[in-house]
């Protein structure tokens, strides 16, 4: 509960009970909450506030999320906070043209789900209150898509990645990953081989057939000891590698090579 005891995100959406909801939820996770029911009340909030993570629906009455977004980005000190757009709308790219945005979260969402995509946007920070440093080699732009089912394996992966410098989106199905990879654009995609509804390599399949995700590597892994331990297949425009461990250090040294090689 003290994981995000040092971080202050601001929710700006005009349905009172959710905001209720993910205040009282994140506030038990730890986290400072401020909260705004329009974009104008928001971006009066900032003139005395900076957040570390601003949680932004976009259809709301008056100036819009869009609009904020706008605002925020001619404000130098403001615009360098992430936002997380929190919307129900189903075709998310096509309204965030040109504009920065650190993710999205479909109405309605999965509180934990939530929680997790924070979490990867604001890693633990160290007990004397500074941010983690970057590490040296592994820009924060290179984002990893994650797709495992197990909760507690995914949580351990993710925080193993962000530690190593990756920028993560995790997912838990199959049928997650074909759709984030499309929205998120990741730079790499690791994915557990064996899944519930689709496994990892017929996603792989899949995913190689689009256009705008078929170069992106693809690194599959299995501890069943069933697969040859970092062998490649070529199938598909990028190659996909094969890595015989779940332990998430060893899936770091798999995503480190790939970007070495």
């Amino acid at each position: 509960m003290t994981e995000g005891a040092q971080y202050l995100i601001l929710i700006v959406d005009d349905d009172v009970d959710l905001r209720t909801t993910l205040k009282d939820f994140l506030q038990f996770e730890g986290y400072d909450i401020a909260e705004a029911g329009t974009a104008e009340e928001a971006l009066e909030k900032l003139g005395s506030i900076t957040p570390d993570l601003i949680i932004l629906d976009m259809s709301m009455p008056g100036m819009g999320g869009i609009a904020f977004l706008k605002e925020v980005s001619m404000l130098e000190d403001i615009s360098r906070i992430p936002v997380y757009v929190f919307t129900a709308r189903s075709n998310l790219e096509s309204f965030f043209d040109g504009v920065d945005v650190a993710g999205f979260m479909a109405k309605p969402c999965d509180p934990d789900k939530l929680l997790q995509k924070i979490r990867m946007v604001l890693p633990s920070k160290p007990s004397g209150g500074a941010a983690a440093p970057a590490v040296a080699g592994k820009p924060s732009a290179r984002k990893v898509l994650l797709a495992e089912d197990e909760a507690g394996r995914r949580e351990s992966i993710v925080a193993t990645f962000v530690r190593g410098g990756y920028n993560v989106v995790a997912v838990s199905t199959g049928l997650e990953v074909v759709e984030s990879a499309i929205v998120e654009t990741p730079d790499v995609l690791v994915m557990k081989l064996v899944m519930e509804n689709m496994n990892g390599d017929a996603a792989a399949k899949m995913l190689s057939g689009i256009p705008s995700t078929k170069n992106v590597p693809i690194l599959l892994y299995d501890d069943t000891g069933m697969t040859p331990h970092g062998g490649t297949l070529s199938e598909g425009a990028a190659p996909r590698r094969f890595v015989n461990s779940s332990m998430p250090d060893d899936l770091l040294r798999a995503v480190d090579a790939v970007f070495e090689s």
